[in-house]
């Protein structure tokens, strides 16, 4: 799940080259059908077309298909089209009208979208930074934050090594590093080792070195096996809401100096539909405020490690909450 690097401002162009030059299909069905439960019918929805977008990882797909179910709830007619090639791929696709409803993350807009350096460590004014920013730049509408899901970096080790090393946040590192600096052993992807935003600049920030020997870079998936084992690596890189953190029983350090930027989701639409459909609103707060880290991460693993289709997972999760019912000839 690489969509760090996916939303680098230099692909942004190539981007929308891309999308310009072929476009994107229309969409397919919703693959699965559901009845209002607590998200009731809305009659200015009723019967209007949303396409729903997503980005090409797991959480993302999810996130899509609960919009879709969603919707459907309040008498839209939906049409899927998430998992979209590339961050600024999906992103395009929403201000170029191709997409209408997009789960996005502020610290992805206000960084690779709007090209600002700093992160806003404060969740919610990081969100009104964005949600001014890409308003006033881009016609783009933020509403519904979920303030408890942040899909943010970290570093995680197994249960043992945690124990063995007392380390319980990245300040706690630079400790290990004084007393015991072999044992900072770190596997992280290939751009992470290297940027501002990454390994270097966390041990600047906490003030730990880090031995270029003892960095081993790596694909995502094979980062969260090689932390488990403890093998290779005592620390790896991850993000703060995948499904393996649980299943591999990780555990996963405080930044205790706030220095990954917030990621806290919301949903986005263009600026117009969303003055003309204000009951988007009502219809979308209530899940984001369930959401969060841990659900997230309940969602992901029900795909990433039980192997589950992503639109059964996000339909139990909405019936499971109250959200939707099931068609009476639902299984």
């Amino acid at each position: 799940m690489s969509r760090r690097s996916a939303l680098k401002l230099a692909s942004a162009a190539a981007a929308g080259a891309a999308l310009s030059g072929c476009g994107l299909s229309s969409g397919s069905s919703v693959p699965l059908r559901v009845e209002p439960g607590s998200i009731r019918p809305v009659p200015e929805l009723e019967g209007v077309r949303f396409t729903v977008g997503s980005k090409d990882f797991t959480e993302q797909i999810v996130l899509a298909y609960l919009a879709e179910f969603a919707l459907l709830a309040a008498g839209a007619e939906v049409r899927d089209l998430s998992n979209i090639t590339g961050s600024a791929s999906a992103r395009n696709a929403l201000v170029s009208n191709q997409i209408d409803v997009l789960w996005e993350y502020t610290g992805a807009s206000w960084i690779s979208y709007n090209g600002n350096t700093e992160p806003i460590p404060d969740p919610i004014a990081q969100y009104e930074a964005v949600r001014k920013m890409d308003l006033e730049r881009n016609g783009v509408a933020w509403f519904a934050l979920a303030l408890q899901a942040d899909n943010t970096y970290s570093f995680a080790l197994n249960q043992q090594n945690a124990r063995r090393l007392g380390v319980e946040t990245f300040s706690d590192l630079k400790r290990l590093g004084a007393e015991r600096p072999q044992e900072l052993s770190f596997c992280v992807e290939t751009e992470f080792a290297s940027r501002n935003d990454g390994l270097p600049g966390v041990s600047q920030t906490y003030g730990f070195e880090v031995d270029p020997s003892r960095v081993e870079t790596l694909n995502t998936g094979t980062i969260y096996a090689a932390t488990a084992s403890g093998n290779t690596c005592n620390f790896g890189e991850v993000f703060t809401t995948d499904g393996r953190i649980r299943s591999l029983d990780l555990k996963v350090l405080t930044d205790d100096k706030g220095f990954f930027p917030r990621y806290n989701l919301g949903v986005t639409v263009r600026a117009g539909m969303l003055q003309r459909y204000p009951q988007l609103q009502q219809v979308f707060q209530p899940i984001s405020d369930r959401l969060n880290n841990a659900e997230l991460m309940e969602l992901n693993a029900g795909v990433d490690v039980d192997g589950r289709d992503p639109a059964d997972v996000a339909r139990d999760w909405m019936v499971k909450h109250g959200f939707v019912t099931l068609p009476n000839n639902a299984a």
